[in-house]
């Protein structure tokens, strides 16, 4: 299974908790997935329908303990493309008064798009309702690779209040639209971590935080490795340099012209073509640093590049 239905599975299994968690969790699930059907006789059932078995046996636990009205489950295989089962549970209420409990409508019997005060009054109940807002509609990325986040609404009202109900806890939290859909989106992974965390996906969080420690590394260890490349670059181009210049004063002016320090200088280059700045000094009698031997190539560079200019004139 992906990450983030690893992860939806670990939050469908979590047992049992207060009746005002219950309540604003189910309320999330039902206000994502569910829709009402109104029979002739004035008989209300809300069909909710996932395609998770864990998320469905949710579903039909929650409303069984919170709102203690009939639920069937019914299961049907998709024909077409994934051919994985999707799960439609059926509650059976008795009236209006459960979908006000739900938040689902106002007193007025009128659709209520925000979500309803009363349901996420104290933190575990926000931290419910959010739950449930995921197990219905949420996905996270694989943390190797990408890091995002994401619930998706059909209602552009509550996909807003989804996402200033998420940034109650400072978790930078933002709104776009995709097609028709409205995307409350996380992409920093300290605040996804956070988020999962206190959703109650404990064992997601552990794996999520020691993929990104290991990813943290190698990106750590990856630009090390590039710095020293470049650095190694600047030290192979600048010997290359050196010995080219080194040359020329050999084949014009010759190197007994040089004086003792730059010819002793010279020297130690054409017999250390690949050592470093600080190589050439500790061999140098008396040591010099490796700012010293940096002057002394700079002098050997200037002279070269004199006759260079003075060749170039002459021709």
């Amino acid at each position: 299974m992906s990450f983030s239905a690893d992860t939806k599975e670990e939050l469908a299994r979590l047992g049992s908790q207060k009746s005002c968690c219950e309540l604003a969790e189910l309320a999330a699930l039902v206000r994502m997935d569910g829709t009402l059907q109104i029979s002739a006789n004035q008989q209300y059932t809300l069909n909710v329908t996932t395609e998770s078995a864990p998320v469905a046996r949710k579903i039909f636990r929650l409303a069984k303990d919170v709102l203690k009205r009939p639920v069937d489950i019914v299961v049907r295989r998709k024909l077409r493309l994934r051919k994985n089962n999707s799960y439609m549970v059926s509650i059976h209420l008795s009236g209006l008064e459960e979908l006000k409990n739900l938040g689902l409508v106002d007193e007025e019997g009128q659709i209520y798009h925000e979500i309803a005060p009363n349901l996420v009054k104290k933190r575990c109940d926000k931290k419910a309702y959010l739950r449930g807002a995921f197990l219905a509609g949420g996905s996270i990325n694989n943390p190797e690779g990408t890091y995002h986040l994401e619930i998706v609404s059909n209602d552009q009202q509550h996909a807003d209040s989804l996402c200033q109900l998420v940034n109650r806890f400072k978790l930078g939290a933002k709104v776009s639209m995709r097609k028709n859909w409205y995307v409350v989106y996380i992409k920093e992974s300290e605040h996804i971590v956070d988020f999962i965390g206190f959703i109650g996906a404990h064992h997601a969080l552990l794996e999520f935080e020691n993929v990104r420690v290991l990813k943290d590394v190698r990106n750590q260890v990856n630009r090390l490795v590039n710095c020293e490349t470049a650095n190694l670059d600047k030290v192979v181009d600048a010997a290359v340099r050196q010995l080219q210049n080194i040359q020329l004063i050999m084949d014009t002016i010759g190197l007994k012209a040089l004086p003792s320090t730059l010819r002793d200088m010279a020297e130690l280059r054409l017999e250390h073509p690949d050592a470093s700045l600080k190589e050439l000094g500790g061999m140098l009698r008396p040591k010099v640093g490796k700012s010293g031997v940096n002057h002394r190539m700079r002098k050997i560079d200037e002279l070269a590049e004199r006759i260079r200019t003075q060749k170039s004139e002459n021709s």
